[in-house]
């Protein structure tokens, strides 16, 4: 269970932050964490110091050295809206405190600024996907990479929650505390072969969501038996059969990329979905990759409860590769996360919910025009841009 500040440590903040006319933030949301460092040696405020290493790492800190760095190259900013009792702490005073701060804590408060901010825009697909911070790993505790499992909201362009876990094979149990953790009335939850599971199916149901479940080797019977539906109803073209199509072309950069979307609804005539809730149809992807003279060819299998909309179902599947591009390429290719080395399980936790706040804050900006990396260079060279992503954006 989340511990939080008294009201007396929330309430001089929030008199702090009227004082200096900074109006109000995300920081408000963090404020509230509880200090369990011991009263007698704390030299810094623990408000201050989330919010220098939150800001660092919108600006490009990749660690707890350029955290300190950037503290203090900013420092006479930092003291418009902090108060910094004893100045920028150093790198290692960084690294001691993240480290013991509660992942779940800090967590449980990302969730809730999300929450401010997540804007209700009809029907939303919530995408479910893991990623492995490959050198986070370290060799003398016998640890693999932390494994984060993260949800993505399609129409936000919001990561909404994360759960770590100690290696990939883990994201089955993962995936259930995530969903948790969600509002998914509305909304369309999409998952990977890796997800698909009745009992996360279930959960999807029972919190008023909907699915689309990608089938693979973990559920091999049930694939299978999808895979042989269609080859008995296409066997005689669809005649008969409660079948839906939809065909999208894209093209650019020299390639031609077709796919092709077909929906069963005849779920009844697989006796291995009997079991799946609300599940009421079944779904192939057909796609195409030519680049040049070379083609390619992919067919995927799904499960799902959306019916037997074919236009619906290519949506729900097209946009859950949106947290592969707009969530684990950006962190990978924007924010260096591969490369971190911060190998402390709480410390390199917390800085990938760092990594997910400034993520969430440069992607709801339109105001500067380019990447992330672009946004995350202006952000630390303009300073009116950057209070604009903490005080407006953040807000």
């Amino acid at each position: 269970m989340a511990r939080v500040h008294d009201a007396v440590g929330t309430t001089a903040w929030r008199a702090h932050r009227m004082s200096t006319n900074i109006p109000r933030s995300l920081f408000d949301h963090f404020v509230v964490i509880e200090d369990i460092r011991d009263e007698k040696k704390r030299r810094h405020l623990l408000i201050d110091m989330l919010v220098i290493a939150i800001t660092a790492v919108i600006c490009g800190a990749d660690g707890w050295t350029q955290v300190a760095a950037f503290g203090k190259a900013k420092e006479a900013w930092f003291r418009q809206f902090l108060q910094l009792p004893n100045g920028i702490p150093s790198h290692d005073t960084f690294g001691r405190v993240f480290s013991v701060l509660s992942p779940e804590v800090f967590e449980a408060r990302f969730r809730e600024w999300v929450a401010s901010v997540r804007e209700v825009c009809g029907e939303d697909i919530v995408a479910i996907d893991g990623k492995s911070l490959r050198r986070s790993h370290c060799r003398k505790k016998g640890l693999g990479p932390l494994h984060m499992v993260s949800a993505w909201s399609v129409a936000n362009g919001l990561v909404l929650a994360q759960q770590a876990t100690e290696a990939k094979s883990n994201e089955i149990t993962a995936i259930p505390e995530v969903l948790a953790l969600l509002e998914l009335k509305g909304c369309i939850v999409t998952i990977d072969a890796m997800g698909c599971q009745k009992a996360i199916a279930k959960d999807i149901v029972v919190q008023g969501g909907d699915y689309v479940l990608a089938l693979k080797g973990n559920q091999s019977t049930l694939a299978q038996a999808v895979e042989e539906l269609f080859i008995d109803a296409d066997a005689i073209d669809y005649a008969g059969w409660p079948m839906d199509s939809y065909e999208t072309i894209d093209r650019g950069h020299g390639r031609v990329e077709t796919r092709r979307y077909f929906t069963l609804t005849a779920v009844d005539k697989i006796p291995q979905a009997a079991d799946w809730e609300k599940r009421n149809m079944v779904g192939m992807v057909q796609s195409e990759r030519q680049v040049n003279d070379k083609t390619t060819a992919e067919t995927r299998f799904f499960i799902g409860s959306i019916g037997g909309d074919a236009q619906r179902f290519g949506w729900a599947v097209r946009n859950h590769w949106g947290i592969e591009n707009g969530v684990h390429w950006c962190l990978d290719i924007a924010f260096r996360e591969d490369e971190s080395r911060v190998r402390d399980r709480q410390a390199a936790n917390n800085l990938a919910v760092m990594r997910h706040i400034a993520l969430n804050l440069l992607k709801k900006d339109t105001t500067v025009k380019g990447g992330i990396k672009t946004k995350r260079l202006v952000a630390g060279l303009d300073e009116d841009y950057l209070a604009n992503l903490l005080f407006e954006q953040g807000a």
